[in-house]
């Protein structure tokens, strides 16, 4: 199609997109495009801009001074979850994907997990669909780990399912295995640097999901040899590895950000930069659930440590603020105040209605997240809670089932009928702690025998929350077998 042809086409296609979405524009320019970077496990004080002294990372603090940086960015404390509750703009108590797939679970445990969905259904990928439908060219590349079944797996959703989920084009897995080399952070960014250059003259939206810092962690051994040299370990926290890996996604970043520099797409580019879940602080090892854990007389066993996530309490796969606040930066030159800092807390299911409404762009369906470009523009959200569904074991990452509720300052985490205490010790009941973020951002004293009616306050309004989605309350298991 030549380019006169193609304009028409595309003035067509967005006209078409008015008429049937029933909105306009507040001006003449065009809607932005749209380059959503979600990384993994990568923690909240892992860049420079929030504290991290162990690496610099000037291409994602650059982002951060050209744009909006917030403070309290939430997202579920593991990979699936994530990625589930992005694009369907639901909570995993609602869409059912609350458990990292493929299947493993507890079912002799003390506690019930309920049933968890295992694949993301094609027509439930709501936010490429539509984007879709407003004219968008859409695309994505990296990992998937919403499906285990013929349209993909943990690493790639197959090209061949692109369109199912409303994807126009998927891009290949790198060469070799994405826990060597680079983790195909080059590959990836090459990918998604050449479907910004083929669709420069429409609107697009690219998904760029990167395999790092997932262990197994990995990065161009010249700069592992840099940190090395610097004095960095060659494991545990503040690796050499680890610190190499950063850097590497950081210089990608100046890649991308170049690209969109030398095509004139900066301007009325929206990039949002997010992990999908905290950095591994302490990975455990899986115990033999003995009758002497069970019993409180031994401790979980750390498997291996990454990155100290302080001040935030934890890491990946918890209830803690250091296993669900991550790392969030937007830039948008044309809407977004440079170097500005939002204080509001934020959830993972707010991005489908907020990236809908930059594209002018209506919903089809409700959604459980609330529009964000009020706080993008400098203005204000009315006051809401923000509520975590998380009934399911991983002894990985010492979780049992629980469900949690911020209310302003207050954080409240109700676990259903045992947890691990913070020296890994198995504890048995019920259990309920309350934290003041705002004086104790690293939860280090819990207030709930101090605030019994803030307990017992917060713990009916999450309960209320539970039913409403529905779902399902974890309970007493009749199974339950400490033999097994």
């Amino acid at each position: 199609m030549c380019r006169s042809h193609r304009s028409a086409f595309l003035c067509l296609m967005t006209l078409s997109c008015i008429l049937r979405c029933g909105v306009t524009r507040a001006d003449d320019t065009p809607p932005p495009n749209i380059l959503f970077i979600l990384t993994d496990d990568q923690g909240w004080s892992s860049l420079s801009c929030y504290g991290n002294k162990h690496v610099p990372t000037p291409h994602l603090d650059r982002l951060a001074v050209q744009g909006m940086r917030f403070t309290d960015a939430y997202v579920m404390p593991q990979c699936t979850p994530t990625r589930a509750a992005l694009l369907t703009g639901q909570h995993t108590a609602q869409n059912r994907m609350w458990h990292v797939i493929g299947w493993y679970g507890y079912p002799w445990a003390r506690v019930t997990e309920p049933t968890f969905r295992e694949n993301l259904p094609p027509e439930a990928c709501r936010l490429t669909h539509e984007l879709r439908t407003a004219g968008y060219a859409t695309g994505m590349g990296g990992k998937w780990h919403l499906t285990t079944n013929q349209h993909g797996h943990y690493l790639y959703l197959k090209p061949s399912s692109a369109e199912a989920f409303g994807f126009d084009s998927v891009a290949s897995p790198g060469p070799g295995s994405q826990n060597e080399g680079d983790k195909w952070v080059d590959h990836l960014t090459d990918s998604a640097c050449d479907f910004i250059e083929q669709n420069s003259e429409r609107p697009w939206f690219y998904y760029l999901s990167h395999h790092t810092l997932h262990g197994r962690v990995s990065a161009p051994k010249s700069l592992i040899d840099k940190h090395h040299a610097a004095g960095a370990p060659a494991t545990g926290l503040q690796n050499a590895t680890y610190l190499a890996a950063i850097e590497h996604l950081d210089h990608s970043i100046g890649r991308l950000m170049k690209k969109l520099d030398e095509l004139k797409l900066s301007d009325n580019t929206l990039v949002v930069f997010l992990s999908d879940n905290g950095g591994v602080d302490t990975q455990y090892v899986h115990p033999d659930l003995s009758e002497r854990l069970l019993r409180g007389e031994s401790l979980l066993q750390t498997g291996k440590m990454e990155f100290d996530n302080a001040p935030l309490r934890e890491g990946k796969g918890s209830v803690y603020e250091g296993g669900i606040r991550v790392p969030c930066i937007v830039r948008w030159p044309s809407e977004v105040k440079a170097n500005s800092v939002c204080e509001t807390p934020i959830h993972v299911v707010d991005w489908y209605p907020t990236l809908l409404s930059a594209a002018s762009a209506l919903p089809e369906e409700p959604t459980d997240g609330v529009d964000l470009m009020p706080l993008l523009r400098g203005e204000s959200l009315a006051s809401r809670d923000l509520y975590w569904h998380l009934p399911l074991y991983d002894l990985l990452w010492a979780s049992t089932p629980a469900a949690v509720i911020r209310s302003g300052d207050w954080k409240l985490i109700e676990f259903f009928g045992d947890r691990f205490d913070r020296d890994g010790r198995y504890q048995i009941g019920r259990h309920s702690e309350l934290y003041d973020l705002k004086h104790d951002i690293g939860e280090s004293t819990n207030l709930a025998a101090a605030h019994p009616a803030k307990v017992a306050q917060l713990r009916k309004r999450l309960r209320v929350w539970i039913e409403s989605m529905p779902a399902e309350i974890p309970a007493e298991n009749p199974h339950f077998d400490p033999s097994k």
